[in-house]
């Protein structure tokens, strides 16, 4: 899911992680990713490219490949200069979390997950089933990743994955990518022509990169081979469920539930840093939004992914699973409550605070650097809401007397400028 950043109210932005999926959420049928029309460049740029095959096939060769593996797969490789763009492009992407929920949980992407269950129910229950994951999360995960298998990406991936090792930006990560892709076709999964997908090589109906294809994936049909390209979605299903169960996830526990906060919540207790069982919560004023006592699903943090304005969620350790997929706040509570949405459960009851202007990235990185000069260290400038600077954030409302719920918004940065 990786990686566009992505405002999310203050929290992680998507960044790339060894994980199934780049974290570059975009459009599809109206988030997923706009698909690309590979535009070929000529003249010194592609000659420094071919030249650059030639040194990249010793270490391939080094790394297993064979030869008639790699003549075959960088028989028609080019160098995609659509695919860089793409790169250089994603810092200054922004959305806030209740723009990117309205589209990865609208209505028309809950009526295609409802039919995608029922048309593929025999496959979602055995896969349910045999890695006791709910078959409603993985439905979420395919629906956010590939619009339920309609935009599964058809830029041809070694040329995509050769670009970005060439371009050196994240050089060593894409390489690491174009070997395990390399692999993947010695192994025989899938033909060169078909190895398609995204921009930044993630591929399928539930969008893996390659190495986590390689540690992940699942022959579920049982044909011999781990198909995540084909019509059939048995095997990329199959595989999401073996990545999430692989890093702990638990059959029966919420990813997490929307909570009210009391009058006077002590907004410090916020993160993942704080973890209380729900009955320490409720002692301290936390309930359902329905207005009930949350369930015992283990040790829980609160979340507050809008800010002390806007929805607060109680999450449990299947967040930090889903987390694992892709390392976005926004994402994992678009799959989670995506899934719950599937399984017939309400619309999130609280308000966004909307109407207002998202930071930038360059806006971001001011917050910090003034943050930091005004003695609130967020140990660097990188345009990332991360914990330190969200602790940073914090630490300044405390010192001015406003509410401390660490959001990064204008009214922090503006009240930052007017020091």
């Amino acid at each position: 899911m990786p990686s566009q950043s992505f405002a999310a109210g203050g929290h992680t932005s998507l960044v790339p992680v060894l994980r199934p999926v780049p974290a570059d959420l975009a459009t599809g049928d109206d988030i997923m990713e706009q698909e690309l029309t590979p535009t070929l460049v000529s003249g010194s740029s592609d000659a420094g490219f071919q030249r650059w095959i030639r040194g990249f096939e010793s270490r391939a060769r080094g790394a297993g490949i064979s030869s008639g593996t790699f003549q075959a797969a960088f028989r028609d490789a080019r160098y995609l200069d659509d695919v860089i763009a793409r790169d250089r492009n994603q810092a200054e992407f922004t959305k806030q979390i209740w723009e990117y929920l309205d589209g990865a949980v609208s209505e028309p992407r809950i009526r295609n997950g409802q039919r995608a269950l029922r048309r593929n129910a025999r496959v979602l229950d055995q896969v349910e089933a045999h890695y006791r994951v709910e078959k409603e999360i993985v439905a979420a995960v395919w629906g956010l990743e590939s619009a339920y298998g309609e935009t599964r990406g058809s830029t041809p991936l070694i040329s995509a994955l050769a670009t970005l090792s060439y371009d050196g930006r994240r050089g060593r990560f894409f390489e690491a990518q174009l070997i395990a892709a390399l692999k993947i076709l010695q192994n025989g999964d899938v033909r060169p022509r078909d190895m398609t997908g995204s921009w930044a090589g993630a591929m399928g109906h539930t969008q893996f990169i390659p190495t986590s294809y390689l540690e992940y994936a699942q022959d579920f049909t049982g044909d011999g081979k781990r198909d995540i390209w084909s019509d059939n979605p048995a095997d990329a299903l199959a595989s999401t469920a073996s990545y999430l169960k692989r890093h702990g996830w638990t059959f029966g526990q919420p990813w997490g539930v929307e909570v009210v906060l009391p009058q006077g919540f002590n907004y410090g207790l916020a993160g993942a840093g704080t973890k209380k069982s729900p009955q320490q919560w409720a002692s301290l004023g936390v309930r359902g939004a329905n207005g009930g006592a949350v369930a015992n699903h283990g040790r829980a943090s609160i979340l507050l992914p809008g800010g002390a304005q806007g929805a607060a969620f109680m999450i449990f350790d299947n967040f930090h699973v889903i987390e694992r997929y892709n390392a976005a706040d926004a994402y994992v509570i678009g799959v989670g409550h995506l899934a719950d949405r599937l399984a017939g459960g309400p619309a999130i009851q609280a308000s966004w605070p909307r109407g207002y202007a998202p930071l930038s990235f360059r806006q971001k990185q001011q917050l910090q650097r003034r943050l930091t000069r005004a003695g609130f260290d967020t140990d660097g400038t990188d345009g990332i809401i991360g914990p330190n600077t969200i602790a940073a954030i914090r630490a300044f409302q405390e010192s001015i007397g406003v509410t401390a719920d660490g959001f990064a918004s204008q009214d922090v940065l503006n009240r930052l400028r007017n020091r």
